[in-house]
């Protein structure tokens, strides 16, 4: 490797060497002492249709990184430009939660469930409420370049990764008007119906939002008049026109949401816009599928042999292990997408129940014994208790099977409320043990995948 190893990865790696020897010791805490992060209305994951479990609920368990907090921190003053405008202490606290979410060895992980949701709603409403003294949704081109490092300065120097950036595809056009004619709040006001919009999103159903879509329509409705400023419709024809259209009617649905931001406080704007990202990514698998040539060929049509089937599609499942923590929604989306490509590739038997494949093994593995973690299919952050360091609600017991899709029906949406699969565990209580050699192997795996990633890219 050219250079040698940087400095920066060697105060990774000794971070992963502390976290290792720490978990020599089992370590258990009550739940009172984790601030809440146990304390989970159930009806967070009723997204989920009903059914019994196959097996008796078992409790959730947090994934804890050990104590102190100091190893994840950067104790250097954030270099901030002093050219950016935003008003960050608006979003102080709000900044904190962000940096637990993405601190740096989990941030890749947890990235498409809770760090980009989180920092996306944080920028969002960054920008939203310094329009209370700036009347603007967006900012300029430059102007963008210099808060966007000063966001990121701030959240390194409180132990977030340092290439959030790239973990989340974050630009500094994210911080424009992009092609939205409209930024300028009294322009806005006088453009859509402001108290409708405010009425329909001022608090969002976050059970029901996704399925009955009023916030959302809300939106759409007000960044469909905002992109119609652009030009006059009766001007113009052809796909062309359309396509921009429809790219500038996304642009103004970010400055809608900034707009929200700035007419709700932090914590109930963060809320909404959460909800918000979350019915787009329960969607959605967010998984890379790597190519399934050896599964087809151990279990495809003419197999002889279920042992040499099983050991292929665990393997290949151990692959998708290392990518990320997923939703039980994500889970089903998993499960389904991979089922209809093996599908397609001849493999016709229900290998998943052969295999005794379950919707926890498209997660990240706390570790063989105990498996996967799959996280609320509702909004959840990090949480960061200064005697046990980092928490996160993993179901570390939840056996729900992989369900084999059928090739004549589409994956069923969660929305149908006939669908049937197993209900979710509920929360523990009193003390919670936590298996030191589980989360051990576990951070052996985070240790082993980023030096995979280093080293092969």
């Amino acid at each position: 490797m050219r250079g040698g190893v940087s400095q920066s990865f060697k105060l990774y790696l000794l971070h992963v060497f502390l976290l290792l020897l720490y978990l020599q010791d089992s370590s258990c805490s009550s739940v009172n002492s984790l601030k809440g992060s146990l304390n989970m209305d159930r009806k967070e994951d009723t997204l989920l249709p009903e059914i019994s479990p196959t097996a008796s609920p078992q409790p959730f368990l947090p994934l804890l990184a050990p104590s102190p907090w100091a190893p994840f921190t950067n104790s250097t003053l954030p270099k901030l430009s002093g050219l950016c405008t935003l008003k960050f202490d608006a979003v102080e606290r709000m900044m904190g939660v962000t940096s637990i979410d993405c601190v740096a060895p989990f941030a890749q992980y947890l990235a498409n469930v809770m760090c980009c949701p989180q920092l996306e709603a944080t920028l969002v409403i960054l920008i939203g409420q310094s329009s209370k003294f700036t009347n603007m949704l967006a900012l300029n081109g430059t102007l963008a370049k210099h808060c966007l490092s000063d966001f990121q300065q701030i959240l390194v120097s409180q132990g977030a990764n340092d290439t959030l950036q790239h973990i989340c595809s974050l630009h500094p056009s994210n911080l424009t008007e992009g092609s939205c004619p409209v930024k300028d709040v009294h322009e806005f006001e006088t453009t859509v119906d402001s108290s409708s919009l405010l009425a329909a999103c001022g608090k969002i159903d976050l059970v029901n939002e996704c399925c009955e879509q009023t916030c959302q329509n809300a939106i759409s409705e007000a960044a469909k008049k905002l992109a119609l400023k652009a030009y006059d419709l009766l001007s113009t024809e052809g796909a062309e026109v359309l396509t921009d259209h429809s790219t500038r009617v996304n642009d103004c649905r970010s400055i809608v949401h900034r707009w929200l931001a700035s007419k709700l406080d932090p914590n109930g704007a963060k809320d909404v816009l959460r909800g918000l990202s979350n019915c787009k990514n329960n969607k959605v698998c967010p998984l890379v599928f790597p190519n399934t040539s050896h599964v087809t060929k151990a279990c495809g049509d003419g197999m002889n042999n279920q042992t040499a089937c099983c050991s292929t599609i665990e393997s290949y499942v151990s692959h998708l292990q290392r990518q990320s923590f997923v939703t039980n929604l994500q889970a089903l989306d998993c499960a389904a997408s991979l089922g209809l490509k093996l599908q397609k590739a001849n493999v016709s038997k229900n290998i998943y129940k052969l295999c005794h494949i379950s919707l926890k093994d498209f997660s990240v593995q706390v570790a063989p014994e105990v498996s996967g973690c799959l996280l609320p299919s509702l909004p959840s952050d990090a949480v960061l208790d200064q005697s046990s360091g980092i928490s996160f609600v993993c179901d570390l017991n939840d056996n729900i099977p992989a369900p084999w899709p059928s090739l004549s029906h589409l994956p069923v949406s969660s929305c149908n409320k006939t669908m049937k699969i197993p209900a979710l565990p509920a929360a523990a209580s009193g003390q919670i043990c936590l298996n030191s050699l589980s989360i051990g192997s576990h951070l052996r795996l985070l240790a082993l995948t980023a030096l995979g990633s280093l080293f092969y890219t």
